[in-house]
């Protein structure tokens, strides 16, 4: 049994003081092969606590389905940590951001539009406590108290941020401790009035997020918690990308000199963070704090110590020169990078085109009125919505009342034009004499994760109308609707075709693997789509940059013959990828 709490303005750990050099490791964006690699890379630089969230999503994709295996068990990562003597911090669910998909927030949360998100509404808090009655028991083994790792617990994430409602926190913190967690508890915000006043509980330590001017962070919140220790929770080293943007860095040597300066007035440290990894699948987020939406990509490289691919960077070095003037590194080895392989290229070979395989991924469903996702069940991926239209109609504008996130409208299918919700865009059609299906196929890019729009809803979220140059606004009904979640493609049949055909469809191939290694496909080419390798998710792509290649772990190779399948929105005229040593970022 190991006490680990505070004692005036410092942490104690069996009586002894303490001061915590924590890195932000997220389980769920690293394979489970890499856990060890990535938690002995962080020990080697001179750290002694690995902290991490905990997104409900992952945990409980379907209302009372839960899932804790493979990349899930976060349990399994705990027990790797405590193998290297590392400490542990948790941050549960519900609501965590982290760039990731709805802030961790289940998407099965949405479906009752009248159930209030982060506050004491019963509905919610009985989700809640549902979740907890799972989740809880998994850790409390783990605790410090129990001779575990856990060393501090946070109850929920940036809050002073999103509300006021103090007595959610309050009752986070008591269904926690009535589930017998006994460790600290603390809070983390912003270091401003507003956050800190809304943020902040009795009996839950605070603590702040920042990336520079640590003394000024630090002088606020001693205004409202004066004789305590002083903790940085996310120190912002880095940062994240959004697609269509520029990739965004930060210098090595101004990282040093701010957790230098942290590390000379007594504070503790969590870098967030110290490896990012990758936004597997559809789990990426997206921001709207001003009412642009912008989705996050598939790499969470964040410019951090250690890099997408785990390998120690200019800034894995910079910060361990600092923490070798605090404690004796000489002897400590750094892991090597693991190794990378050009695998060439290869051609996807065989096609399967969407359209003709819907039978074999989804049943239709039929509205009167087009329903968003969460109204039927699904969480992620792609969603088409279809509706015949009489004619002749001429000079028509198609309206696509809130899209979530980018529609491509097909009429007879053919390709009518696309609209994306973050930039107005005008789509006029014509309807022939003997009428029209208009197809409208929706990509969920990526829930609001932070911020006043964070229910957000996907797919078509309001009306379809038909609005004539004249005075006709109308308003079209009576639709079939097929949810396409990709999480299922083994009913696939696919063919050699003429691959000229610019329309959505999934392209295959295969290639050789002798040694396994991590490697980065190229999609140089390609539109916009996602990737799967031997059936798993890799997460999307898109030609706006800034990422071109999608990261490959080693582990998700077979030796011998692997599979890769290619879902591509708009078509490509040379159907052939390129497996590379290195990353298109930095």
């Amino acid at each position: 049994m190991t006490v680990f709490q505070t004692d005036g303005n410092r942490f104690i750990m069996d009586g002894n003081p303490v001061r915590l050099i924590s890195g932000a490791i997220h389980y769920f964006r690293v394979v489970p092969d890499y856990w060890f690699d990535r938690l002995n890379k962080l020990k080697a630089c001179g750290f002694n606590t690995v902290e991490t969230y905990i997104p409900w999503n992952l945990h409980e994709p379907q209302k009372g389905r839960f899932h804790f295996e493979g990349i899930a068990d976060v349990v399994r990562f705990i027990e790797t940590a405590a193998e290297l003597d590392l400490h542990v911090i948790i941050r549960p669910s519900p609501y965590i951001c982290a760039e990731w998909e709805f802030g961790g927030l289940p998407s099965w949360l949405l479906a009752d539009s009248d159930t209030p998100l982060r506050c004491a509404h019963p509905s919610y808090l009985a989700h809640v406590d549902d979740y907890y009655d799972v989740l809880i028991p998994l850790l409390k083994p783990l605790l410090c108290t129990n001779g575990g790792p856990i060393i501090a617990m946070q109850i929920e994430n940036e809050y002073g941020s999103f509300g006021n409602d103090l007595s959610y926190l309050q009752y986070l913190r008591d269904s926690i401790t009535k589930r017998g967690i006994d460790v600290l508890l603390v809070t983390s915000d912003g270091p401003e009035d507003i956050c800190l006043q809304s943020g902040m509980i009795p009996g839950v330590l605070g603590t702040v997020n920042f990336g520079s001017d640590p003394e000024t962070a630090f002088a606020k919140l001693q205004e409202y918690q004066p004789n305590q220790p002083l903790m940085c929770m996310e120190y912002w080293n880095g940062w994240f990308d959004h697609w269509g943007k520029n990739h965004i860095t930060r210098e090595s040597k101004d990282t040093a000199d701010v957790f230098d300066r942290m590390l000379r007035m007594g504070a503790s440290v969590n870098f967030y963070m110290f490896h990012g990894g990758t936004n597997f699948g559809f789990y990426n987020g997206a921001n709207n704090h001003t009412g642009v939406y912008e989705p996050i990509v598939t790499s969470y490289d964040y410019d951090a110590p250690l890099n997408e691919a785990g390998d120690p960077t200019a800034k894995y070095f910079a910060i361990r020169e600092v923490l070798s003037k605090y404690t004796d590194l000489r002897d400590v080895p750094v892991p090597e990078p693991s190794k990378k392989k050009a695998y060439g290229k290869v051609r996807l070979s065989e096609r399967a085109d969407l359209f003709d395989s819907l039978p074999r991924l989804s049943q239709s469903i039929h509205r009167i009125s087009p329903e968003p996702m969460e109204k039927l069940g699904q969480d992620y991926g792609f969603i088409l919505y279809s509706t015949f239209v009489s004619g002749p109609k001429k000079n028509c504008e198609l309206i696509i009342e809130d899209i979530r996130d980018r529609a491509i409208v097909f009429v007879n299918g053919t390709e009518a034009g696309v609209l994306e919700r973050w930039k107005p865009t005008q789509l006029m059609i014509e309807i022939p004499p003997e009428g029209a299906r208009i197809q409208i196929l929706v990509e969920n890019m990526g829930r609001v994760n932070y911020g006043p729009y964070i229910k957000d809803t996907k797919g078509i979220t309001g009306s379809v109308r038909l609005q004539s140059l004249g005075w006709c606004n109308q308003f079209l009904f009576d639709w079939d609707i097929r949810s396409l979640p990709m999480n299922d493609l083994s009913e696939l049949q696919f063919h050699s075709q003429d691959h000229s055909i610019m329309m959505p469809a999934f392209y295959r191939g295969t290639f050789q693997v002798t040694e396994a290694a991590d490697t980065f496909l190229d999609l140089e080419g390609w539109s916009k789509g996602v990737a799967f390798i031997n059936g798993f998710n890799l997460g999307r792509y898109w030609s706006v940059g800034p990422q071109r290649r999608l990261y490959v772990p080693a582990p998700l190779l077979r030796q011998d013959l692997n599979e890769i399948v290619l879902f591509d929105l708009h078509g490509v005229r040379e159907p052939s990828v390129t497996f590379h040593e290195t990353s298109s970022l930095g």
